[in-house]
């Protein structure tokens, strides 16, 4: 049984439905890089404040207390503000704060994390499911225009946008120049599976 399991996934795939049902057959609690930065906002972390190191953990020590007690994204927000600190950050430090909360999250275990890159911000772990889901962009476009109420080309435009965004971001915070099959343990394609049959094909891979 592993007690983590990590979901990367592309924009329009379904990834986060998956997390989420994943979650719920298995009872482990569901996390995403979503959570984790609106609990900042909503506490009053501003990106600006992030550039400390030390109050950036002591506010995460805050939430993580707060996840180990099953509390929601919203409960985290009542935690209260960090303390102000120096100028220049930038929005890479909220990225920090969301992959440290990852790393500590996976570390206290039985959780679902869904990210765009959740499997790699984990190392090595060897009680940790890896994750992809995917889909043609053809596919995830059509998700996208029904789910936000876009024209077809401008569905297929903020899917490519959102796939350079991820290619950048694998490449900048994880040193990865592709992203390949081989870096999960399991890779679920919803083009033709739905997302409740990729949530059970990911919970029985992850009860083994």
């Amino acid at each position: 049984m592993r007690s983590v399991v990590c979901i990367s996934h592309a924009t329009g795939s379904g990834g986060s439905e998956v997390g989420r049902l994943v979650a719920e057959r298995l009872g482990f609690r569901y996390v995403d890089e979503d959570i984790v930065a609106q609990a900042a906002a909503k506490g009053g972390v501003d990106p600006g404040e992030l550039a400390d190191e030390e109050r950036r953990k002591s506010w995460l020590a805050r939430v993580l207390d707060e996840f180990g007690r099953g509390a929601s994204g919203e409960a985290w927000a009542m935690l209260g503000p960090m303390p102000p600190a120096g100028q220049g950050a930038t929005s890479d430090d909220l990225r920090a704060l969301i992959r440290e909360a990852i790393e500590e999250i996976a570390g206290r275990g039985d959780a679902v994390i869904v990210a765009h890159a959740a499997s790699h911000a984990i190392g090595g772990r060897e009680d940790a499911l890896r994750v992809l889901v995917t889909a043609s962009p053809d596919t995830r476009a059509s998700r996208l225009s029904e789910a936000e109420k876009l024209d077809e080309a401008s569905a297929a435009r903020a899917v490519k946008d959102a796939d350079a965004a991820r290619a950048d971001y694998l490449r900048r915070f994880h040193d990865l120049d592709e992203e390949r099959p081989t870096q999960y343990d399991l890779v679920v394609n919803t083009d033709q599976l739905s997302l409740e049959q990729a949530a059970e094909l990911v919970s029985a891979a992850a009860s083994t």
